[in-house]
């Protein structure tokens, strides 16, 4: 197919030996250069992780959460769990004692589960790295000492997210430094993180989780309420598990998510109630209506029954049983739209993803989060550490999978993708956009399995999401595809916001096809 360059689009990246996606250009840059020095895939995910954590502040951070898939070059697809749990006094009597009824709103300390990135960066470098995390850092730390340039997607997000920044003075006083959020192009640094990345660097997740910065940071939260000790805090240093993914098949590719307490559960419901439906022969008015009842009917499952690994023994089969999937699939009507409903029973958000592929063939899909765009809005003055909003997912329901409870894992969002087939590996892919990313995937994949699509192409096509009741739609969707999704009874909803993000490496015999959203900043660059 011939690419049309006057599109205002981007075609994909191609490369031989190794590649790099993110969302932020001195992103991709950081794991460009660390690949160049011989790097691997972990090392460059890592530089580039720490240097979005500065340079995208609302999207991500040191005080955030991580889910990683890696495939090494010489082994099978395993799974890093990098989310932090509630505090072990957290229980739902104790948060309607404190005066919390139906929901953990966002700038509520008790919001703020137990940061788990940082030990995953550490775990997932210690059994795969290859550099020092102090070179890996190396740019990292000189943006957060000496600033950086505000890039364009970056500088409008923050501007839409400053009246709530602006509520915690500390925040404020970091993110809105001149009584406003920064504009493209204008630098802004955060020194306190430049030593936070050093004491990472010295003394490994201990220098986070233990000692006086963990102390500084258990302190702040608890004078805003919160439940969280010292002792939540050293247990998070070595937090981080390594577990076995979960996966389907989708037109003869293996689609590997992280289980649950991850909603990639919900991505591959989709995706196996898709398989029923040509995909490739339906309009796109059939096709954004086969994607949006499937996707109403997984979210629907994934509210009621996802949420820490301990609390739903035995979901995935269940779910992704041919018995579950033929059930969910016949209730897909293609004239009308209609309520989602529990396959066995009667019926009655922010992020940024990464991949990199090294010159080994080893393959990374990374994700870090602080979950709604600043995440919690409370930031510790004395460690400059901004809390993530993850707890914000628990449920408020005794008995609910998902209700908070000590030491908890609440169900999340953030889910890395990866394809394989006959074993091996053929793409490690990813979704921003808070609640759509299992969505995402979904579409993201069959547009690239189905239609034939380039990882650009595929990456750019315009989006839909059917949550909370009605049908988003980016404005690039067509007027009379509108008009016959709301004559089938979709409630319509005309965004002019991009709606998430993507990247993807896809591996061939001796070519790298690499795409990057072109609704954000970043790139993807190789060698």
């Amino acid at each position: 197919m011939t690419f049309d360059f006057l599109s205002g689009r981007r075609p994909s990246t191609f490369a031989r030996k190794a590649m790099i996606a993110t969302s932020h250009p001195l992103s991709t840059a950081a794991g460009l250069e660390i690949l160049d020095r011989g790097g691997n895939a972990v090392d460059a995910a890592i530089a580039a992780v720490a240097v979005q954590c500065v340079v995208d502040p609302l999207m991500t951070g040191l005080g955030g959460d991580c889910f990683a898939l890696y495939a090494p070059a010489d082994g099978q697809v395993k799974a890093l769990n990098g989310s932090g749990r509630a505090p072990a006094a957290a229980t739902v009597a104790a948060l309607k004692a404190a005066g919390l009824e139906t929901e953990i709103p966002q700038g509520s300390a008790h919001s703020v589960t137990v940061p788990g990135a940082v030990s995953a960066w550490c775990r997932l470098h210690g059994d795969h790295g290859s550099i020092r995390l102090a070179q890996l850092f190396e740019r990292a730390i000189d943006y957060a000492q000496n600033g950086y340039p505000v890039t364009p997607r970056v500088a409008q997000d923050w501007a839409e997210a400053a009246e709530f920044i602006g509520r915690d003075a500390h925040a404020a006083a970091v993110f809105l430094p001149r009584g406003r959020a920064p504009r493209a192009g204008e630098h802004h640094a955060q020194p306190l993180l430049a030593d936070r990345l050093r004491e990472i660097a010295a003394d490994g997740a201990a220098g986070f989780y233990k000692g006086q910065t963990a102390a500084h940071m258990v302190a702040h939260l608890q004078s805003l309420g919160g439940l969280q000790t010292e002792q939540d805090f050293a247990e998070g240093c070595d937090g981080a598990e390594w577990v076995t993914p979960i996966s389907a098949s989708y037109r003869g590719y293996d689609i590997h998510e992280c289980p649950p307490n991850g909603q990639g559960l919900a991505a591959l419901l989709i995706l196996r109630i898709l398989e029923g439906f040509d995909m490739a022969a339906l309009s796109e008015a059939d096709r954004i209506h086969v994607h949006a009842e499937a996707t109403k009917l997984a979210y629907h499952h994934r509210d009621e029954l996802i949420g820490d690994p301990a609390h739903c023994e035995g979901l995935v089969e269940r779910l992704l049983s041919d018995k579950a999937v033929a059930a969910l699939r016949a209730r897909i009507d293609m004239t009308r739209a209609l309520l989602p409903a529990l396959w066995d029973e009667p019926e009655h958000k922010d992020t940024i993803y990464l991949c990199v592929v090294d010159d080994q063939g080893n393959a990374l899909s990374f994700i870090n989060s602080i979950f709604h765009g600043f995440g919690s809005g409370r930031l510790d003055p004395r460690t400059g550490i901004l809390f993530q909003s993850r707890g914000a997912s628990f449920r408020l329901i005794e008995g609910h999978p998902n209700a908070i409870g000590p030491r908890k894992r609440p169900m999340h969002t953030i889910i890395p993708g990866m394809v394989t087939q006959a074993g091996r590996v053929v793409m490690p892919f990813g979704v921003m956009g808070g609640q759509y990313q299992a969505a995402g995937h979904a579409a993201f994949l069959s547009g690239v399995i189905d239609r034939g699509l380039g990882l650009q192409e595929a990456i750019d096509q315009p989006r839909s999401f059917a949550f909370g009741g009605t049908l988003d739609l980016e404005r690039t969707i067509p007027a009379e595809t509108r008009d016959d999704l709301q004559a089938r009874g979709h409630t319509l909803r005309v965004v002019d916001s991009p709606m998430g993000g993507a990247q993807a490496i896809r591996i061939g015999s001796d070519l790298l096809e690499g795409g990057s959203d072109s609704r954000k900043d970043g790139m993807a660059l190789g060698h």
